[in-house]
């Protein structure tokens, strides 16, 4: 890849901390003009990679503040260009003057993910390296943390390295083939090919495992809880939540918006919405809760529907209800209020295919095994840690790779035909050259860093 050093790169600068008061104020910048800058705003140049204490100036001498200068000197730095990073206090007045004074002196304000970008176009880090970078920052979890670390240190891209050398292997074996026809290598003997292949989908379909693994961790799932009124929405939602997020009363419709709360269930995200309760609505403040209910319906990773045990059959959604619940996602059916009824809790029908699940939201009684079973429908498995986080668009390029290598397979079984085969392969080898950054886009990289923090 052609990398993006060269004297016309504009050097840029940001407050590489938080925003607000803190002890310590971290501004970064990153290109060309670096070392004159820091000559005019420290008085000197430090030695690379080594810290030195001083006060930080204006182009009038006036002392702007003072703190610890770092100099890292291109190629060596994170960005591959020469870095000059200023670390006084963190207040934000005194971190504004600083970056006034710098762009005064001939910096351009960076973009969200403009240093990490650079690293990314001077080959310092491949595209899933960045994108652990804010998946790093962005980890709700300890096991999103540990994976997004793995994934920047190379995990993720590591596999999709082998994967790429065995296409690039498979096709030179084969284009060897078209190339020399008239050679006795007997190359396209279908025992040679076909295991070749296999053995590639075989790491493909594990690496893919393990990616929807990582999807999980760094994105969660989102969890829709709905039902009649009364039915114990809210009282489920704090019984999950471990205190009083939701008003809980006996007057049905006391919820009226959508409430939200993240939990964490054995490093799993799980954002749970509890909803307005299901019923014909009594007036249009309600209505619109009921609109906005169905609507959350549609990102909906799993629906919680929620029925009370002491109602007769359960208090069952009218059927112009149940018609809008979704046919493509889990719906786990919850029996609540069991405390009231004597029901033993947990588990009532073995049927994978229409789950239900007894509980008591007040009692706590039933709550276990639900965690447990929003885990397997969609399966996750904290007991295996995966190795490297991923996001959907790895998932979508793994996926398509896989389909690609099923129908290569299929035709080469059939036809026979090597310039076939090497034409797929191809396709397939480009696939996972997306996920890296080996092969992109301008579009593809205007997603991934536009999500980024300033100063990352």
């Amino acid at each position: 890849m052609e990398t993006l050093l060269n004297s016309d790169t504009d050097t840029i600068v940001a407050i590489a901390t938080p925003p607000g008061r803190g002890g310590i104020g971290v501004i970064r910048v990153s290109g060309p003009a670096s070392s004159s800058i820091a000559k005019t705003i420290l008085g000197f140049l430090p030695e690379p990679r080594k810290s030195r204490y001083g006060s930080f100036y204006d182009t009038h001498k006036n002392v702007l503040d003072e703190g610890i200068a770092l100099y890292f000197e291109g190629p060596s730095s994170f960005t591959g260009e020469d870095v000059l990073e200023l670390q006084g206090h963190g207040g934000p007045v005194v971190l504004d003057m600083i970056v006034q004074q710098l762009v005064q002196l001939g910096c351009r304000m960076a973009r969200p993910g403009e240093f990490s970008e650079r690293a990314f176009l001077n080959n310092k880090i491949n595209l899933t390296q960045a994108e652990a970078i804010a998946d790093l920052i962005d980890s709700s979890t300890q096991q999103a943390a540990r994976s997004a670390l793995a994934s920047l240190q190379g995990v993720f891209s590591n596999l999709i390295d082998e994967l790429i050398e065995q296409l690039v292997d498979l096709r030179c074996y084969l284009e060897a083939s078209i190339d020399f026809p008239d050679e006795d290598l007997d190359l396209l003997a279908n025992d040679k090919i076909s295991p070749r292949i296999k053995s590639i989908q075989t790491q493909l379909d594990s690496t893919l495992k393990q990616a929807k693994q990582g999807s999980l961790l760094k994105d969660g799932i989102q969890v829709v809880i709905i039902g009649k009124p009364n039915a114990g929405k809210s009282s489920l939602l704090n019984c999950l939540a471990g205190s009083s997020r939701a008003i809980v009363t006996d007057i049905a419709g006391t919820t009226r918006d959508l409430l939200e709360e993240q939990i964490n269930i054995d490093g799993l995200p799980i954002n749970f919405i509890d909803t307005a309760g299901l019923r014909d609505p009594k007036d249009a403040v309600e209505q619109e809760g009921i609109n906005r209910a169905l609507k959350r319906l549609e990102t909906a990773d799993c629906v919680l529907l929620l029925e009370d045990a002491t109602q007769q059959e359960h208090q069952v959604l009218e059927q112009k209800y149940r018609q809008q619940l979704p046919e493509n996602i889990p719906i786990i059916r919850l029996i609540n209020k069991i405390d009231l009824t004597g029901a033993q809790a947990g588990k009532a029908t073995t049927d994978p295919e229409k789950p239900v699940i007894r509980i008591s939201a007040k009692q706590n009684l039933g709550i276990d095994q639900l965690k447990q079973y929003l885990k397997e429908v969609v399966g996750f498995n904290n007991t295996s840690e995966s190795a490297f986080t991923a996001r959907r668009r790895h998932l979508e390029s793994l996926a398509q790779t896989q389909q690609i290598l099923q129908n290569a397979l299929a035709q080469w079984t059939v036809i026979g035909a090597a310039e076939l085969l090497a034409e797929d392969l191809r396709g397939a080898q480009k696939c996972l050259e997306v996920i890296t950054g080996s092969f992109s886009n301008e579009d593809l990289l205007d997603v991934v860093f536009s999500g980024f923090c300033i100063g990352k």
